[in-house]
């Protein structure tokens, strides 16, 4: 009996410290999870003209909503970026679930250490000063011609080609806006 208690007190642990490491941990390197609605999240991409040449990159991912829409619908690949693990192994789940494992990937990490260089399509909602220390990663790493759409929070000093007023949907283009 004491055998049962000791391994239920450590699953107990473990899933805590899982938990406790799923919250804090995003919200060190940037921005909690706050799921977009789907109506957003087609607006987004509709606004950044998403289609099947483009490889979209989704920071901050959450359960891969966003990679998924750009999969299913636009035959765009899609690659989210996410720091929370449970959200990386629900999304992998979802995302093989729904067919599209073929067009999507999902990397467990800090975006900040990903290589963006292949994006013609960047997605974000995440903080403004997470935005802000973002900035310099995409001028450095994304071509001329890139689009970044923010949700909710800018990128102060780009001027976005359209905006949103009604949802705060801004999009920008590399090359034109962060000038």
């Amino acid at each position: 009996m004491t055998n049962l208690i000791d391994t239920i007190m450590a699953l107990i642990v473990i899933i805590t410290v899982i938990i406790a490491i799923s919250i804090i941990w995003p919200l060190l390197i940037g921005a909690a999870w706050s799921p977009t609605s789907k109506r957003v999240v087609i607006k987004m991409l509709e606004m950044a003209e998403v289609d099947s040449s483009d490889k979209l990159y989704d920071l901050g991912s959450g359960d891969g909503r966003i990679v998924a829409e750009a999969a299913r619908k636009y035959h765009a690949s899609g690659i989210g970026i996410e720091a929370d693990p449970i959200r990386v192994i629900w999304s992998i789940i979802s995302l093989r679930l729904m067919g599209l494992s073929n067009k999507t990937r999902i990397i467990w990490g800090d975006l900040f250490n990903q290589d963006l260089s292949q994006a013609t399509v960047v997605t974000v909602f995440l903080w403004q000063r997470t935005n802000e220390k973002l900035k310099e990663k995409l001028q450095s790493e994304l071509k001329p011609g890139a689009r970044v759409v923010s949700y909710i929070w800018t990128f102060s000093g780009w001027t976005p080609i359209a905006v949103d007023k009604e949802d705060r949907i801004y999009l920008y283009i590399i090359g034109e806006s962060d000038y």
